[in-house]
């Protein structure tokens, strides 16, 4: 039983592993592309099919990110009273949020003002936890209603609109506010289907029960991620609904396929959903066998997300730094930014696409020894209660 659960819970880490190094593909992708300044690189008219899909290949990350710790919620409760549980995720929750307005804004923008406050990632995780907290004292049934329902129905709310409106923005709806004439908040990941994603990775929790057949997992999981890409490309051929960004066809195959391929992701449509979960649902289904150097390394990754993912803001940020000033830039006009889009001193600045990945390359390369010891430290010292939140 025990080798088995192991077994459940590597292919768990293979894909968080595996998002993770994708997610730093886009960031490297923002800091150092020089068509970053210029255009959306999900743009058919203005991109090309190797920029999108440099992009496109990164929109797994947040999903599978925010469907798995649904599932590690479920793994970590279990043995555990549900007040115990509710307790460590309403905590974790807070401590994500914290995080994110502190921490991670720092690494964004290395702005000691914060003039900058964005809502993304870890936003989302933390508020999620935090609801889910509540939400597992609901009925099975009852839970896997109201996730489908937000999942499914979300895109309801498109054309509601109130403006200059926080709170229906942290619900709904993506938008940039100007605070007090010297501030701006962005709200990145409305909560409210980020909310749903995790509900239903927690529900799909019991399907790593020691109790559930695994060849019976696999099946269902297949089943499920074929007909959300089924249905994904349905809805997205003939824009019945699901996304308020509709498929163009255009004459050019390329910017089709960029078209077809780029549902909206802030905050995340249901086409954009079920292409994402769908391929998360196949990855699992497929993934639990798999061994080799390649899961090993990848998987290292997956086992340590928090402190990869702090670690791979600063050195991006960082190495982006000395580049502008190799380039003649100058190092200051990186310090207040995010992403050159955001800063006109920086017109000009950037590296082609090959030189994108290998920046992203040689960060990995720098990340996993980091991370390999760091894995190895947790592992060896479970009596430190501190080290869950790291």
């Amino acid at each position: 039983m025990t080798a088995r659960i192991k077994s459940r819970i590597a292919s768990i880490d293979l894909l968080k592993g595996f998002v993770m190094i994708l997610m730093a593909l886009d960031h490297t992708r923002e800091y150092f592309h020089a068509p970053a300044f210029l255009f959306d690189p999900a743009d058919p008219v203005h991109s090309s099919v190797p920029i999108f899909f440099t992009r496109f290949i990164t929109h797994f990350c947040a999903p599978a990110f925010s469907f798995l710790a649904g599932i590690s919620a479920f793994m970590a409760g279990q043995g555990k009273p549900k007040m115990e549980l509710s307790a460590f995720l309403l905590k974790r929750g807070v401590w994500l949020v914290v995080m994110e307005l502190t921490i991670v804004n720092f690494g964004w923008y290395f702005d000691v003002h914060f003039r900058n406050i964005d809502l993304l990632v870890l936003w989302s995780l933390g508020i999620s936890m935090m609801a889910l907290a509540g939400l597992i004292y609901l009925p099975r049934g009852l839970l896997l209603g109201i996730c489908c329902l937000l999942i499914f129905g979300h895109n309801l709310l498109d054309t509601i609109h109130f403006e200059n409106s926080i709170s229906w923005s942290l619900l709904h709806e993506e938008n940039v506010f100007p605070v007090a004439g010297i501030y701006n908040l962005y709200v990145g990941y409305p909560v409210l289907p980020w909310t749903a994603v995790m509900a239903l990775g927690y529900w799909f929790g019991l399907f790593y029960g020691p109790l559930f057949d695994g060849t019976k997992r696999r099946k269902v999981f297949n089943i499920i991620g074929v007909f959300a890409w089924l249905l994904f490309i349905l809805l997205r051929i003939t824009n019945l609904y699901g996304d308020q960004s509709a498929f163009v066809h255009y004459h050019s195959l390329s910017k089709g396929l960029i078209s077809f391929f780029n549902p909206t992701k802030y905050p995340p449509s249901l086409l954009y959903l079920l292409m994402t979960l769908g391929t998360v649902f196949i990855f699992l289904a497929n993934a639990e066998n798999v061994r080799g150097k390649v899961v090993t390394f990848l998987s290292t990754f997956g086992k340590v997300p928090f402190f990869y993912y702090i670690l791979h803001i600063y050195i991006i940020h960082g190495l982006a730094m000395l580049l502008a000033q190799l380039s003649g830039f100058g190092w200051q006009h990186y310090l207040l930014t995010a992403w050159t889009s955001f800063n006109p001193d920086l017109q000009g600045y950037g590296y082609p696409l090959w030189v994108v990945y290998v920046v992203w390359l040689s960060i990995i390369g720098l990340l996993y020894p980091l991370c390999k010891k760091f894995a190895a430290y947790k592992q060896s010292h479970k009596e430190n209660w501190w080290l869950s939140y790291l």
